[in-house]
C-alpha cells in the first residue's frame, strides 16, 4: 500500500529543505568562482526559499492545493535574489504548475512537475548556459521521465531525481570550462541538488546525512585553489539591478526586447500583474524609468555595485586562501567573550557558545568540527553535560574527531598545553587528558532554590554557593567570602597555581579585591586572573 502524504507533510518538507539550504549556503557560496556579481549563489537561493517559507507560514490551517501553489510561486517571485534566486523561483513555479490537476503523488506526478519546471525555467533565461543549474534541472527532469516509464513508486522516482541531480552536478565541470579550471562544480546546480535532497529526505522520513558524495564540494576536501576570475573586471556594466514590477498591462515582449539594450544577464519573469526584473546595467535609472513611463509601479528595488562587491569577494577569497589546512584542529565549548578569546589565543579554532544551562546540540558541535580547516579535530566539551553530545558529533563527523572530556574551561586551558599539532589524534587525546588530570575546578554562583551542601547543611534560595568538582563545599552571602572558603576546601595551599575567571557581573574592582585577599591568604600561590565574562558564575577558578 503506497504511503499517502498530507499537505502539511509537504509544507514541513519545504521548510526543512529551506533550513538545510540556509545552513549550507556558505558551502555553496565557496563554489561560486565568478566575481560576485549578484551576491553569492547560496545566499541568494536560501533567501528566496526563506521568503517562500514565510509565505507558507501565513496560510490558514488546512490550506490545500491552489492556495499552497500560489503561496509558493508568489513568495518565490517576490523573494528572488540575483540570477540564481530568479531561476530558482521559476523552477518552483514550474513544479507547482506541473502538479496542478494531479490526483495523487506518483511517478507520473513527479515527471509532470519536473517537465513543467524545465520548460518554465528555460523560458526565463534568454541564453541558457550548459553546466549550470539549468543543466542539473534538465537532467533531473530526464530522470523523472525514466522513473515514470519504469513505473517506479513515488518514493523511488524522487530518489532517482536526487541521485541524478548530484550526478549532473559532478558533470558540470566537463560542460563549463571555468569550473574545470578552478576545480569546482556549479554552485547553483549544487544548491538545487541539496534542496531536492533535503526536501525528499524530510518528506519520506529518510534518516541520516544527506546523500551527496561531492568530496570536492566540502571544506573537508583536499585543498582546491580557487582563483578570482577577472574577465568581468572593467566591464561596461557595473550595477546589478533588480526590482518588482506591478502592472496589469505592461507589454512583456517589449520589455524583454528593451532589457538587453541596457546590459546583460537580463531576466523578466512572472505574469500580470506581478513580475520580477533583473539586469546588469550602467544606467539602472533608465531601466526603472522605462517601466515607470509605461504606467507600471515598481517596488523592492535593489541596486548593487558589482565592482565593489567583486573587490570585497577578492579580499575574502584571499583571506580564505591564506588559511592553510592543517593536520589537527580544535573545537571548544565556552560561555563568555573573555573565555572565548583566551581559548583562541591558546590555539582553539572554533569556540561554540555554551555551558551550564545552555548546552549546544550535537549538530552545533558537528558543524563546528566540519568548519575547522583541518584533517582531524579534537573537541573540548568543558562541561559534563556536553560530553555525550560531543561524542555523538564525533561519530557523525566525516573526518576523524575525538573528545578530550574536559568538564570546565580551566581544564581546557591545561589540556591545551598538552596539544601537539604535528601529533596524531589518539596521541593528542592521551597527552591532553593527562595534562588536565591534576586540575581541580571551583565555581561560585547563587542558589536558585532551597537545598543542602555536601555536609547536609541547609541552603536557601539566593545564597552564594561554592561548588568544587560537582559538590557544594561552601555557602555564604558574599562572593569573595565563598570563593576563599571554596579554595580552602580545594586545598589551595598545596597547589602551585590558581587560574581565576571573572564573570560578566563581577566588576574589575571586585576582581582586584578578591585577588588581593587570595594573595594575602596564600602567599606562595601564583594567581593568574582574567576576565572570562561567563554568565551566572561570578567566579570560576582552578588549582593545580
Amino acid at each position: 500500500m503506497p504511503k499517502s502524504y498530507t499537505a502539511n507533510d509537504l509544507l514541513n518538507a519545504i521548510a526543512a529543505a529551506s533550513k538545510t539550504l540556509s545552513e549550507r549556503k556558505d558551502e555553496i557560496n565557496r563554489l561560486n568562482v565568478f566575481p560576485v556579481p549578484d551576491g553569492d549563489t547560496g545566499t541568494n537561493m536560501s533567501l528566496t526559499l526563506e521568503t517562500v517559507v514565510g509565505n507558507l507560514a501565513g496560510l490558514p490551517i488546512g490550506a490545500q492545493g491552489a492556495d499552497i501553489r500560489k503561496a509558493i510561486t508568489t513568495g518565490a517571485l517576490m523573494g528572488a535574489r540575483g540570477n540564481s534566486g530568479v531561476i530558482t523561483s521559476q523552477i518552483l513555479r514550474g513544479l507547482c504548475e506541473g502538479t496542478e490537476g494531479c490526483d495523487e503523488m506518483s511517478a507520473e506526478s513527479v515527471d509532470a512537475a519536473f517537465a513543467r519546471a524545465q520548460d518554465v525555467a528555460f523560458q526565463a533565461v534568454r541564453k541558457p548556459v550548459e553546466g549550470t543549474i539549468l543543466t542539473v534541472l534538465r537532467d533531473s527532469a530526464a530522470a523523472a521521465k525514466r522513473a515514470r516509464k519504469k513505473k517506479l513508486s513515488f518514493e523511488e522516482a524522487l530518489a532517482s531525481v536526487v541521485e541524478e541531480a548530484y550526478a549532473s552536478v559532478q558533470r558540470t565541470p566537463d560542460l563549463l570550462p571555468v569550473l574545470k579550471e578552478n576545480g569546482v562544480v556549479d554552485a547553483g546546480g549544487f544548491g538545487l541538488a541539496v534542496f531536492l535532497d533535503a526536501f525528499v529526505s524530510a518528506l519520506t522520513g529518510k534518516e541520516g546525512p544527506l546523500r551527496d558524495e561531492l568530496a570536492f564540494a566540502r571544506s573537508a576536501a583536499p585543498k582546491v585553489e580557487i582563483e578570482q576570475i577577472n574577465d568581468w573586471e572593467g566591464s561596461e556594466f557595473r550595477y546589478c539591478t533588480e526590482f518588482l514590477v506591478h502592472s496589469d498591462d505592461v507589454d512583456v515582449d517589449a520589455a524583454k526586447e528593451f532589457l538587453p539594450t541596457m546590459g546583460d544577464c537580463d531576466l523578466m519573469v512572472g505574469m500580470h500583474p506581478n513580475f520580477k526584473v533583473h539586469v546588469h546595467s550602467n544606467r539602472p535609472d533608465e531601466v526603472l524609468a522605462w517601466f515607470l513611463s509605461r504606467g507600471a509601479q515598481v517596488s523592492e528595488v535593489h541596486i548593487h555595485n558589482m565592482q565593489l562587491q567583486s573587490a570585497a569577494r577578492a579580499d575574502a577569497l584571499a583571506a580564505e586562501g591564506a588559511a592553510e589546512r592543517k593536520p589537527m584542529g580544535i573545537v571548544a565549548v565556552a560561555a563568555g567573550e573573555g573565555n572565548a578569546k583566551i581559548l583562541k589565543s591558546l590555539g582553539v579554532d572554533v569556540v561554540v557558545s555554551g555551558g551550564q544551562t545552555m548546552n549546544p546540540s550535537t549538530k552545533d558541535l558537528l558543524d563546528a568540527a566540519m568548519a575547522v580547516n583541518a584533517d582531524a579535530v579534537v573537541i573540548l566539551p568543558n562541561n559534563k553535560n556536553i560530553i555525550m553530545a560531543a561524542q555523538s558529533a564525533c561519530e557523525l563527523a566525516e573526518k576523524p574527531c575525538a573528545v578530550v572530556p574536559t568538564r570546565s574551561v580551566p581544564e581546557a586551558f591545561s589540556a591545551l598545553f598538552g596539544f601537539d599539532g604535528a601529533a596524531g589524534l589518539e596521541e593528542n587525546v592521551e597527552s591532553m587528558t593527562e595534562a588536565y588530570a591534576e586540575v581541580r575546578t571551583g565555581e561560585v554562583t547563587r542558589a536558585i532554590k532551597d537545598s543542602k551542601d555536601a555536609q547536609g547543611n541547609p541552603i536557601r534560595e539566593g545564597d552564594v554557593i561554592g561548588i568544587a568538582d560537582g559538590a557544594i563545599e561552601a555557602v555564604g552571602s558574599s562572593v569573595e567570602d565563598v570563593a576563599l572558603a571554596l579554595l580552602e576546601a580545594m586545598e589551595a595551599g598545596e597547589a602551585d597555581t590558581l587560574t581565576l575567571l571573572a564573570g560578566e557581573d563581577f566588576s574589575d574592582e571586585a576582581l582586584e579585591g578578591l585577588v588581593a585577599r587570595i594573595e594575602e591568604a596564600y602567599d606562595e600561590l601564583e594567581v593568574d586572573a582574567h576576565r572570562g565574562d561567563q554568565p551566572l558564575y561570578p567566579v570560576v577558578m582552578s588549582v593545580e
